[in-house]
């Protein structure tokens, strides 16, 4: 991934790279700046779609520049490319739980009048707050406007950047967030729960009644903008989103699917069995059975409200966080049925742990903070090498237990 959009996104400049020396780079330089001022042109005629005035334009984009190193980005997301059992390990473990049952306390009232006046579920509001940015910790330092304006004029995907950056530009114009607060992911998604620039302008709502719609500085804007997102997604009142069930030996998973949902009556009739011992309800409500992990992993029976959570970010695996958390939330348990590895993926708190013991061996690491960037991975590769097992940079128990048993020498 990191090298590939960047060097696409470059491709027209290799015919000036012929050059020799000094002049090559240059001309490697020049050229991106080139087309990002042309581009530039070309958004400041498209902003009045917007109700950006070209006054407003040349205002808030005075001084801007690209940061290609976004591009590199592009074609990576966690949620498709880790192994499920590790992206659920670090987002729903017992610390994140234990902050969420913090934060429920610390603002009840707010979380009860977006869930009272959006008639949705207060927990998966604040499971949605807990994994987009760790209740306010994370919400990334990237300004929008750079990352947007890079996005919109170079790699792919350029037409739906644009119109990103344009919504964040009109964001700013009509003052609800400053500029100098405007920051977020490299994709342009800011503050406590992540919305995207158009999603902000379409559903961000004044939650603590100061006229503005501040998802940056306001937590009760926040969690009631959320709110409405679900329930303009379509949130049914009172249902839940799923639960984990038990497959029957022999049976065919060519019916699962998300949206090949079926009457809860046929999948009593097939001998599906929910994991908790309760009886599935012999109604014609429908679900689909969801298999994150093939028929040997955990197995979910899911339904409307699962599909919700999937719209705030298109992916299996985050809905399943989302849902798996509201219901710790509420005092429910881990899964029943295994994850199918013999190496099971580590908490936030497994992982600084392991990033300690690394730094103990003398890698530099950085900051010990469970995060696995490139540091922590190039340090787990190398004692996977001294250790004579594959080196994928993967954090999970294994490695962690044998490092556990093996102190560094002094």
């Amino acid at each position: 991934m990191k090298d590939a959009c960047l060097a696409l996104s470059l491709s027209l400049s290799l015919s000036l790279l012929l050059t020799i020396g000094g002049e090559a780079v240059a001309a490697q330089e020049a050229v991106p700046a080139d087309r990002f001022s042309s581009c530039m042109s070309t958004l400041r005629g498209e902003a009045a779609s917007k109700g950006v005035s070209a006054a407003s334009f040349d205002r808030l984009t005075k001084g801007l520049a690209p940061d290609l190193s976004v591009l590199e980005f592009l074609d990576y997301q966690p949620e498709f490319r880790t192994p499920i059992w590790d992206y659920l390990a670090g987002l729903v473990d017992d610390e994140r739980v234990a902050d969420a049952l913090a934060m429920r306390e610390k603002w009840l009232g707010p979380l009860a009048a977006a869930g009272e006046r959006y008639q949705v579920d207060q927990d998966t509001v604040l499971a949605v707050w807990g994994v987009e940015s760790n209740f306010g910790r994370n919400f990334g330092k990237r300004p929008l406007l750079t990352s947007l304006g890079t996005l919109a004029c170079f790699g792919r995907r350029q037409g739906y950047f644009r119109g990103e950056f344009l919504s964040a530009l009109k964001i700013l114009d009509t003052g609800d967030i400053a500029p100098e607060r405007l920051v977020g992911s490299w994709a342009g998604a800011f503050g406590h729960t992540q919305f995207m620039p158009s999603t902000f302008l379409r559903l961000a709502v004044d939650g603590d009644g100061d006229g503005r719609r501040d998802l940056m500085d306001s937590v009760p804007d926040a969690l009631a903008s959320t709110a409405n997102f679900l329930h303009r997604a379509g949130w049914r009142t009172g249902e839940p989103w799923g639960y984990e069930v038990v497959l029957p030996a022999g049976f065919d998973t060519s019916i699962a699917g998300r949206s090949n949902k079926r009457p809860l009556a046929q999948w009593n009739a097939r001998g599906v069995r929910r994991a908790d011992g309760q009886p599935i309800a012999a109604s014609d409500a429908a679900a689909g059975l969801l298999l994150p992990a093939g028929p040997r992993g955990p197995a979910f029976l899911v339904f409307r409200n699962f599909d919700v959570i999937y719209g705030y970010n298109a992916a299996e695996s985050y809905a399943l966080a989302i849902a798996h958390l509201s219901d710790r939330i509420k005092g429910g348990k881990p899964f029943v049925t295994p994850w199918p590895t013999d190496d099971p993926g580590l908490s936030r708190r497994e992982r600084r742990e392991l990033q300690t013991l690394l730094a103990a061996r003398g890698y530099p690491i950085g900051e010990i903070d469970g995060m696995i960037g490139a540091n922590s991975r190039q340090a787990i590769q190398a004692e996977q090498k001294r250790l004579g097992v594959a080196a994928d940079g993967r954090p999970g128990q294994k490695l962690l237990n044998t490092l556990r048993a093996d102190p560094p020498s002094r």
